[in-house]
């Protein structure tokens, strides 16, 4: 399979992966035959990316970090727990809110033995969404990214469960904002950003008065916009100001909000987000979080058509364990003109590196 942009989608192209809606529901399978209508809704619909069919990649393979089934069936407890704490209805049931407590722990756990059995490197953990209501798939893949991490960061066993049910809860204040801001396809007003700014504030409020928390949950859900020169919200903190775990799940929010497809841009590839992580490493974000996290992504996920520093093109196959920035990379395009496909392995090249992401212009004939 071949990962390309929607823009460049021809009549007739194989779907090799399906299109989600943001509850894990699936909108369009895969194998399906795009037509022009079909193509023009996906980019109607914020598709940025697409997983494709063709003759030189059918050995391609993306493997999910976890199974589709229990991603759908996580976004949808995720939800429950959400609608749980709905401020419309404030006389809740110490059962049910001991019963959504219990959700989120367990699925922390779930989620941390489900992330143990993988060696290899995240790849493109955002599956390919039509953009909706993100806040619960965001969730999902904020917490997987936040235990990869918390793992690289050698925090015990406790620490990694407890940044887990944070990272779960971190944006549960949005609850508290209309979906008319939060999805607003626009520029936001100074008045909307704001109000977009206070689910810190009120998921904070809202965690720390259960006791089913900790109250470094509820510091998980009022930190997380925070940055160490002062420049994030609520409260400006600085550096040692800031809780380990808002900083942890800081760098996963970022990164998985460049990532996937929002309402108001499009999705970045890994590598650049990963560029704007950097930029703002010692600066935002601790450097040390930012390198690790860096050894836990694949900068280029498989499928990906790349630029060679020799003038080549070609597509990402493999990646290597600890070397995700030297992938095997197949050849298919030497200066324009088609050629017999080969693998150039770029961990054992060291003078050849990608550059940068492009087309082959032979396959968008």
């Amino acid at each position: 399979m071949r990962l390309i942009p929607t823009s460049l989608l021809k009549e007739g192209a194989e779907l090799a992966k399906p299109i989600y809606d943001s509850f894990g529901r699936i909108l369009v399978q895969k194998n399906m035959k795009l037509t022009k209508s079909m193509i023009s809704r996906l980019q109607v619909g914020g598709v940025t990316y697409v997983y494709i069919r063709d003759e030189f990649t059918d050995d391609i393979i993306v493997e999910p970090l976890i199974e589709e089934e229990y991603r759908q069936e996580a976004i949808l407890k995720i939800k429950n727990v959400f609608d749980t704490f709905q401020p419309e209805d404030i006389h809740k049931t110490t059962y049910l809110l001991d019963s959504a407590a219990h959700t989120v722990y367990d699925l922390a756990k779930d989620l941390i033995t489900e992330l143990d059995k993988k060696q290899e490197a995240i790849q493109f953990l955002s599956d390919i969404l039509v953009v909706d209501d993100y806040v619960f798939t965001h969730s999902l893949n904020v917490s997987m990214y936040t235990l990869v991490l918390a793992k690289k960061l050698g925090l015990n066993e406790k620490e990694v469960e407890s940044l887990g049910v944070g990272a779960l809860l971190h944006d549960i204040g949005k609850i508290f904002i209309p979906s008319s801001v939060l999805n607003k396809p626009s520029r936001l007003t100074d008045d909307e950003f704001e109000l977009v700014k206070a689910h810190t504030e009120y998921g904070y409020d809202l965690l720390r008065k259960q006791p089913q928390f900790p109250m470094v949950v509820a510091h998980c859900a009022y930190q997380h916009h925070e940055r160490i020169d002062g420049s994030g919200y609520p409260r400006g903190l600085h550096g040692n100001e800031i809780h380990s775990f808002g900083k942890i799940i800081g760098v996963a929010d970022v990164f998985d909000a460049m990532t996937s497809n929002r309402v108001y841009r499009d999705a970045m590839l890994p590598h650049d987000a990963m560029e704007v992580l950097y930029g703002g490493a010692d600066i935002k974000f601790e450097k040390h979080m930012v390198e690790q996290f860096k050894q836990s992504i694949a900068l280029y996920p498989n499928g990906l058509t790349v630029l060679l520093s020799d003038g080549r093109k070609g597509i990402v196959t493999r990646q290597h364990p600890h070397l995700f920035h030297r992938p095997v990379v197949r050849i298919i395009e030497e200066e324009g003109q088609e050629v017999s496909p080969y693998d150039v392995d770029l961990a054992k090249i060291l003078n050849v590196m990608i550059i940068d992401t492009g087309q082959l212009n032979l396959m968008m004939k």
